[in-house]
């Protein structure tokens, strides 16, 4: 994972061997606060949803996202990669030790996905269509009825019914030209197959 400052990343990964990864209400919650301790501090988060086997995160790399420090072995390490790695190794130890388990909780790095792209000089932006696929995921799986009925997510965040989030709503409106009222309503808009594989 290398991140570029003032670009914007789909940052994901899931259970090893689709295993799930949170079992229960407060391993949700236990692991948005680690997201909070570890990556707030070298980054925007912008948007975020947690399913059942899998995460999803939409970053926005500052100054401290892409410094490098010495990481195991002494390698050189871009500090947000390095705090992603603590993340998931700190949460698997502990959902490991809960749960009496042993072994990888998740596959074995997470991955980061530029949300833009030069076309024929022309800088193409996913971010968009990158957040409202993440905010969906939950409806498309069927596990919940509407976007507001999963709390696992930054989707109540944005339509104004949670209020101790800590998403950078202020820059993702600001680079989209989005309202909350906009987002109400596209949140639920089909994103064609094409435009979802540019997302990974």
């Amino acid at each position: 994972m290398h991140l570029i400052q003032d670009e914007f990343y789909h940052i994901y990964n899931r259970g090893n061997n689709q295993q799930p990864i949170f079992f229960n209400s407060d391993n949700y919650f236990f692991f948005i606060k680690k997201i909070r301790e570890q990556l707030l501090p070298v980054a925007d988060i912008i948007s975020y949803c947690l399913m059942p086997n899998h995460f999803h995160l939409i970053v926005h790399a500052n100054e401290c996202s892409i410094k490098e420090r010495n990481s195991f072995g002494g390698k050189p390490m871009q500090e947000f990669a390095y705090r992603v790695g603590i993340l998931q190794s700190s949460y698997a130890q502990a959902i490991n030790k809960k749960n009496n388990t042993s072994g990888s909780l998740f596959q074995q790095k997470s991955k980061a996905k530029i949300l833009s792209e030069d076309i024929d000089g022309r800088k193409m932006s996913y971010l968009e269509n990158c957040f409202y696929y993440v905010h969906q995921n939950p409806k498309a799986a069927g596990i919940v009825d509407t976007l507001a009925g999963w709390p696992y997510s930054s989707y109540m965040e944005y339509v104004g019914l949670r209020e101790d989030g800590f998403c950078n709503r202020e820059l993702f409106l600001n680079v989209t030209g989005l309202t909350v009222d906009a987002i109400k309503c596209q949140t639920d808009g089909d994103i064609p197959d094409d435009d979802i594989k540019k997302l990974y």
